[in-house]
């Protein structure tokens, strides 16, 4: 057995879990070359020596699937991935995003006895943290991306590393908004009013007629507006376009997009996003804003429990202390949307507080992940050897 090198087993699930896993097993060999690394790896953690024992292209298949396909394809992939995990003897697993495929893998692994670790794991922030139920059992540890997921981990009894986020590295913490605007061929002179109704399809659909009644209503008080409104599919385009017909009684002055959700929020005055992860990218852009939740079907359940949390909304946790108006539900009416853009509009202040602490958040957030979840990892690897 001397001699042997030290396995890690590893498993991302998609292009961009991929890129964070092999900047993370990069770190690592820089710390430790002889370390061996086995699991399921896209072309990036392959370009870093990974052994991969399945693909994420099969993550990528089952996206295409229909419900059944994509179960039977993932319970096959995760079985062979388990078994040539186990067969390869890991001292340590890391799951890199993907909490459906890594977290069943995870359990499997804990069952053995092989300490398990979650990077850029679910996220379990406001209402979310029902999920830490199902996920504790499965884990030793987690490297959590905010500081108020570190504590939600540590409540559960899971240990947790807080180690930053890596898109707020990838963000300048100065945002050239004129520079963003010329990009998008979007007027420099005038008011910017990016709307984000969401990413999957039944939520964009529930949405976008109320965004697009609150563009009306706040063109009423505000002339001298462009909205952009970033879609990630021609069917939501699709879907905006003719909630702008039958709701915004005649043209509004509209640029639509095919993705660029990220440039439209750096180019925008202010913004009204529907979720959480258009509200951090609004975060680190320093872009001011209005929260709108309106969930659907059997996720409105998970508005019950918010009032047991200090404060609503992904920016306000992270400030500790309510600086974006965040509205839920039977709340997020147009009018009461609308209102609320027409008030931060005209609040100077109001902006430059939401900016102050965005800026705040931005730098907590900044924390060289890699690094920081490299070193969690390597003392976690020492202390399953003593």
């Amino acid at each position: 057995m001397e001699g042997k090198p030290i396995c890690i087993g590893v498993s991302a699930g998609n292009a961009a879990d991929d890129r964070f896993g092999a900047r993370l097993i990069a770190s690592l060999r820089r710390h430790r070359p002889e370390l061996r690394f086995v699991g399921v790896a896209g072309p990036n953690m392959r370009a870093q020596g990974v052994e991969p024992c399945g693909d994420i292209e099969t993550l990528f298949e089952s996206e295409r699937s229909a419900a059944r396909g994509r179960r039977r394809l993932l319970r096959g992939a995760r079985l062979r991935s388990v078994q040539e995990l186990l067969a390869a003897q890991p001292a340590l697993f890391v799951g890199v995003g993907a909490p459906e495929f890594n977290l069943e893998i995870a359990r499997q692994l804990r069952r053995a006895h092989v300490p398990t670790v979650e990077y850029a794991g679910p996220p379990v922030w406001n209402w979310r943290t029902w999920r830490i139920r199902r996920i504790a059992p499965r884990l030793s540890h987690v490297l959590a991306r905010f500081p108020c997921e570190g504590d939600a981990y540590a409540r559960a009894g899971v240990a947790a590393t807080f180690i930053g986020h890596p898109l707020a590295e990838s963000v300048p913490l100065n945002v050239d908004k004129a520079a963003a605007r010329t990009q998008l061929r979007l007027p420099q002179g005038k008011l910017i009013v990016a709307l984000l109704p969401g990413d999957h399809e039944v939520e964009f659909q529930a949405i976008a007629e109320i965004f697009a009644k609150v563009a009306h209503r706040f063109l009423g008080e505000c002339s001298d507006v462009r909205f952009v409104v970033p879609a990630t599919s021609r069917r939501n385009r699709e879907l905006f376009e003719s909630a702008l017909r039958l709701h915004a009684d005649g043209e509004l002055p509209v640029t639509l997009l095919f993705g660029h959700a990220h440039e439209a929020l750096a180019a925008a005055d202010l913004a009204l996003v529907a979720n959480e992860e258009a509200a951090l990218e609004a975060i680190l852009l320093k872009t001011p804003m209005v929260i709108a939740v309106r969930a659907v079907t059997m996720a409105r359940w998970w508005s019950r429990p918010l009032s047991q949390v200090p404060y609503v909304g992904l920016p306000n946790l992270l400030a500790g202390e309510q600086v974006v108006p965040v509205f839920l539900q039977g709340q997020a009416t147009p009018w009461a949307l609308a209102a609320a853009l027409t008030l931060l509009q005209r609040d100077a202040d109001g902006r430059r507080r939401q900016i102050d602490r965005f800026e705040d958040i931005h730098r907590t957030l900044r924390q060289d992940c890699v690094t920081r979840a490299s070193e969690a990892i390597l003392g976690l690897l020492e202390n399953a050897a003593a």
